[in-house]
Parts: C-alpha cells; sequence; structure tokens
C-alpha cells in the first residue's frame, strides 16, 4: 500500500510525496490506522525504522481535521510530545514541521540549555504541537507560560530511556494536567516489564504493536568485535580511520572525559574529528551535528548522548570504542548505522574486563559478533602504525566480517 492511497489530508500527502515518502514501513503500516483511529498504543521497533513519522503523519492529519471541523482557534496545544533529550527534541519537531509543511500547524521544539524568552514568545504566539524535554517544558508551565488544558494526544518517545532518567514520576504528574479523554501513544526500540507496566497503567486498553521483537537490531547491519587491551584502542581507532578515507564514521565511548582524550589522541596523529557530550553548550551540540551531518568532519566521538533516535544520515561505520554497560544501549548505538535499506558496519573494541558486557550484549541480540583475530605480529604493527607505512589488514577483516554475514544470510533464505 501506498501512501496516496491511505485517507490521509491531501496537504500531508504532498509533503510525503516531496520528502520521498512512498510506501510506509512496518512500523509505519501497523501504527498509522489505529492512531488514526483514536486508539491508544503501545509501539515498539527496531531503530532506524521509521518510528517518528509512524506517530507524526497520522498526528498531524487528526489534529488538522480536527482544527478545520471544530473551527478551533489557530494554534492552539493539542499534542504533547515528551522526548529524553534536547537532540532528539529538535530531531523530532524537525520531522512534524517537514510533514506538515504544507498544513497550517505550528511545531515548536522545547528544550533547555538555550534562552527561553524566544520559546517563549513562540509559545505566545501560539502552537499545535510541541515536542518537549521534561525539564524546560516544567519550568514553563511553573512560570504559567504553558497551558495543557486542550491537548488531545499525548506521544511518548524512547519511553524505556526516559523511564531510565527517572522521569516517570515528571509523565505521572503531566498525564494529571492533561484533559481527562486524550490519546495515548508510546513508542520505543525495547521493552521491559517497567515500561509496560507504565503503560497499562496510563491508557486505555492500548494496541501493542511490536515489529521484529525477536531481533532487536537491523539486519542491514554487520557485527564484528576486536579483542583489544584498553591503552591500545587508540592506535586501532586510528588505523581503521586511516584506512577507510571518506567514510563516516561514528565512535561511541562511555563518559565525557574519554571523548575528549580520544579527540585529542586522533589530534596527535593528524586525524580530525568532533566531539560531543553532556557536558557541552546546546549551541555547540548543534553546531556539532550539522558539521557531521553535511560530512565537514567524517568522525564523531560521543557519549551514549547520541545512541538514541537521534537520525544521522549515511553513517557508514559506529565504533564502540567502549563497551556499554547497558546491553539495550548496543542497540540503539549501532541503530545509527544501517538504516533504511542502507547497510551499515558496527565494530566494537573490547578489552579483557569488558569480556563480561561483551558476552551480555551477545545473548542480549541473539546475533554473532564476529571476532576480527588479530595475530600477534599484526596487533604490533598497529602499534607501530604511521602514515608512512601502509597496511590493509582492517579492511581485509571487515571485507570477510561482510562476506561471511552475506553467507549466513543466504543460508537463512
Amino acid at each position: 500500500m501506498k501512501f496516496e492511497q491511505y485517507h490521509i489530508s491531501p496537504d500531508i500527502k504532498e509533503s510525503l510525496a516531496e520528502l520521498g515518502f512512498k510506501r510506509p514501513t512496518d512500523i509505519q503500516f501497523k501504527a498509522i490506522p489505529s492512531i488514526l483511529k483514536g486508539e491508544d498504543v503501545l509501539a515498539i521497533a527496531q531503530t532506524g525504522t521509521g518510528k517518528t513519522a509512524a506517530f507524526a503523519i497520522p498526528v498531524l492529519h487528526l489534529l488538522q481535521q480536527e482544527q478545520r471541523r471544530r473551527h478551533k482557534p489557530k494554534h492552539l496545544l493539542q499534542c504533547l510530545v515528551m522526548v529524553p533529550t534536547r537532540e532528539l527534541a529538535i530531531q523530532i519537531s524537525k520531522v512534524f514541521s517537514e510533514i506538515g509543511q504544507f498544513t497550517e500547524l505550528s511545531v515548536l521544539g522545547l528544550f533547555g540549555g538555550v534562552e527561553q524568552d524566544t520559546q517563549i514568545k513562540t509559545l505566545k504566539k501560539g502552537v499545535d504541537i510541541l515536542v518537549a524535554t521534561p525539564g524546560r517544558m516544567f519550568d514553563l508551565i511553573n512560570q504559567q507560560y504553558l497551558d495543557l488544558g486542550h491537548v488531545q494526544i499525548l506521544v511518548l518517545d524512547e519511553a524505556d530511556h526516559m523511564l531510565d532518567l527517572g522521569f516517570n514520576r515528571d509523565i505521572a504528574d503531566i498525564k494529571r494536567k492533561l484533559p481527562r479523554h486524550h490519546q495515548t501513544l508510546f513508542f520505543s526500540a525495547t521493552i521491559d516489564e517497567k515500561i509496560k507496566d507504565l503503560a497499562y497503567a496510563m491508557v486505555r486498553n492500548p494496541i501493542r504493536i511490536q515489529v521484529s521483537p525477536q531481533d532487536p537490531v537491523s539486519k542491514n547491519v554487520s557485527h564484528s568485535v576486536a579483542f583489544v587491551e584498553m591503552d591500545d584502542k587508540r592506535f586501532f581507532l586510528e588505523r581503521l580511520v586511516k584506512e577507510l578515507p571518506g567514510k563516516k564514521i561514528l565512535v561511541f565511548a562511555r563518559t565525557k572525559l574519554r571523548v575528549e582524550r580520544i579527540q585529542a589522541a586522533m589530534k596527535r596523529v593528524g586525524i580530525e574529528s568532533l566531539a560531543m557530550h553532556g557536558g557541552k553548550e546546546q549551541q555547540d551540540r548543534l553546531t556539532v551535528m550539522e558539521q557531521f551531518k553535511s560530512g565537514d568532519i567524517n568522525m564523531l566521538i560521543t557519549t551514549d548522548v547520541n545512541a538514541r533516535g537521534i537520525d544521522i544520515p549515511d553513517v557508514d561505520y559506529v565504533v564502540n570504542y567502549d563497551l556499554p554497560d547497558v546491553p539495550e544501549n548496543y542497540v540503539h548505538r549501532v541503530g545509527r548505522t544501517g538504516r533504511g535499506v542502507k547497510k551499515g558496519e558496527a565494530v566494537s573494541f573490547c578489552s579483557e574486563e569488558e569480556k563480561p558486557l561483551l558476552e551480555a550484549i551477545h545473548q542480549y541480540i541473539g546475533k554473532d559478533i564476529r571476532e576480527m583475530t588479530i595475530n600477534k605480529d599484526a596487533y604490533r604493527e598497529t602499534i607501530g602504525f604511521s602514515e608512512q607505512i601502509p597496511h590493509d589488514n582492517w579492511r581485509k577483516l571487515i571485507e570477510e566480517n561482510q562476506k561471511e554475514q552475506e553467507k549466513k544470510r543466504k543460508k537463512k533464505k
């Protein structure tokens, strides 16, 4: 079924066509009809499968129809989307704006780290859809700049992460401020008992939708691991980057201090990179994201602040410089590559002390993570690697891994 066959606004169909949306993804196909019916939804799908459009398309249609049917004042806040991070608020508000570009609906991304005056001015003019992080939202509610009394639709995106960050009380507080009858939509890439308990306590007979529940990571991503001592990881990252010129590489480290140290190590060997973490000012973070997305600089080193929901086009490689403490975060990290129909590579560096983390990840994703065998000579060569000594061991190992993964896929078929 094509989008042009859906019973949605011609304005939205026009924008979808302009944006290149032709057929819905699995999560969009399953979620959109239920949302259009006004049903509460609990949706779980792999990252990179189009979750944002799965709720943005029907929400925009419902609000536009409601605005026309009841002749309500323009820009009356009718939809609240709660998200855990500033980056996600920016991204989702952009998706709403793009898909709703030919409607008269107004969208605002509300988050901290920037001056609130501009946001307050926009709120005073009126908005239909608010995409907000809890902190700034509660600030403006307490200052009486924000009224949730007319909200018809509440969307909780990355709901599991919001619980991990301790926002469950905030979510409950917000629910009490909304009209008694409203629609609630939960969207996440992972689910556990906490999410289910929250969802079923807050919604009316939700429709549960799962896409590939037994396969939390995209089939487009190949996985490999190199066993490397903690202090030697920088040498292997240097070699990997130099052997993959022009590739867009997203590197994950455990802490903001580690991010800064890795960037400094890369600078010493002539590799330009960007750094991003929660300690950066919001404007700096926005600038870094634009530079990386545009391809001005092809390597971004970051913490898990960029693991959740952020859509960065054409990431070729995700490198887990440090393995995540929580297996679910591996899913979110590697979901930054292999998005849509594109292929991606996830390469992990695992030290001796991280082997229990690797085992937990392996059990969680239920997939083989191919070991990139590095003999002693190759290991020593990497430690002594320089621009004057060309080596292609990494490239060969990655190519072998790709061939191995392709063989397995063909056997399964």
